[in-house]
């Protein structure tokens, strides 16, 4: 993946008229990218694929209690549900 700072040059030169193997070469790169960096509509960015956590299996339970009871206390909560893990989960629900 390239960085903002790469696809910005990659951007600048190409509009200078760079030829984009001489941009690859540069920056030590493949054409390939440099092509598809030119034709993006915006900078790379990253993003993370999101996936279970320890807290997944609880929270439909915790979600049902705090439904039913609002105000019930996170280590009340965290005690129903056999939560064994770091309060913080239960607080920041």
């Amino acid at each position: 993946m390239i960085t903002m700072e790469d696809w910005a040059l990659i951007r600048r030169l190409d509009a200078e008229g760079v030829p984009k193997a001489a941009i690859a070469r540069k920056l030590g790169g493949l054409t390939n990218t440099v092509i598809k960096a030119v034709g993006s509509n915006g900078p790379p960015k990253y993003e993370r694929r999101s996936s279970p956590t320890s807290f997944t299996p609880y929270e439909t339970r915790v979600r049902q209690l705090l439904a039913e009871t609002p105000d019930m206390p996170a280590t009340v909560l965290a005690e129903r549900v056999g939560w064994t893990g770091s309060i913080r989960w239960f607080r920041d629900t």
